[in-house]
């Protein structure tokens, strides 16, 4: 069993437009709501390929309810930790050509007695737990180092953790050695503090997240593919993709083709790129099912393309 655990859930609308212009009327050609967060997509997509997975989370107000109910619609395990606060509403406009506008609102913050809930509840369900998937933004009330406390208890109770967050999350999470983390290349270039300009200066950046105490690194470089980085050696994986409908959750679907596939290793490297290719080419968060993936067409190599240029050089 998947455990994911999203600590600022959101309802996710996502509107399909031809083009996105400011002060004009745009009519949408297509729309969708689905539950959102970084964690409850990982859960989705865990759930979409036919695996137990639960969804721990902080649940408030109508959009708290409405999360609750499309979930339990997909078949997919919840344990709510009910809050005060009403749960966040983002939008994202996904226009004709592949280009995504998001907006994200901050959602509600956690009181302390709610945040000892929702470590409570970790702990509750994790007893049966292959991996712990810790994902996206920690809401007002967590302070930066709340990850890294969960993985430390996690460890302690012998999970296995799996982590994709950024910022000062991310880096005080580090210290506790998560088992992988699963960093973009914007957040990759901002954990380093430097420039990422070729496929070789993602792999040194993931080197030194490692260095700092990640165990294994799993790098969604975009368009350009994926990179596993980790204590048995370096693969970069690539899928083509023939047109781009939507990246909302396509990284999420990495992660849990990956940990579907065991976590670690090139074969597991294979399923992310599989899972990710899949999700950018279906309507707004939707996660990929069995059928929709191709594994045949994926390509995965010790021998990476360090020189190779990134389509979009992040700093």
């Amino acid at each position: 069993m998947i455990l994911t655990v999203t600590p600022n859930p959101s309802l996710d609308r996502t509107y399909e437009v031809p083009v996105l212009e400011r002060g004009e009327v745009i009519r949408a050609s297509g729309e969708r709501m689905d539950p959102g967060g970084k964690g409850v997509n990982v859960s989705r997509a865990v759930a979409a390929a036919g695996r137990r997975t639960l969804a721990v989370l902080p649940l408030g107000g109508a959009p708290g309810a409405l999360i609750a109910e499309l979930l339990d619609a997909q078949g997919i395990e919840v344990a709510p930790v009910p809050v005060a606060g009403a749960t966040r509403s983002n939008i994202a406009l996904a226009e004709a050509d592949g280009v995504l506008t998001k907006i994200n609102a901050p959602g509600p913050e956690l009181t302390p007695a709610e945040e000892e809930s929702l470590l409570a509840a970790v702990r509750t369900h994790s007893a049966d737990a292959h991996w712990i998937a810790c994902c996206g933004s920690l809401p007002l009330g967590l302070a930066p180092s709340w990850y890294a406390d969960v993985v430390a208890r996690a460890h302690s109770g012998g999970a296995r953790i799996a982590l994709d967050t950024s910022g000062p999350a991310l880096l005080q999470a580090l210290g506790a050695r998560p088992d992988v983390v699963k960093p973009n290349a914007e957040e990759l270039s901002a954990a380093v503090g430097r420039r990422l300009v070729t496929v070789g200066d993602a792999v040194k950046a993931a080197e030194e997240l490692r260095t700092m105490g990640a165990r294994a690194v799993l790098a969604s470089l975009g368009a350009d593919g994926q990179l596993l980085v980790d204590g048995e050696g370096t693969w970069f994986g690539t899928a083509p993709v023939a047109a781009v409908r939507s990246n909302v959750g396509a990284g999420d679907s990495s992660l849990a083709g990956f940990l579907i596939a065991g976590g670690s290793g090139p074969e597991a490297l294979a399923s992310a790129v599989a899972h990710g290719a899949a999700a950018v080419q279906l309507p707004g968060s939707v996660m990929p099912t069995p059928a929709d993936l191709d594994p045949a067409s994926v390509t995965v190599t010790s021998d990476v393309p360090v020189d190779l240029v990134l389509t979009e050089p992040v700093s």
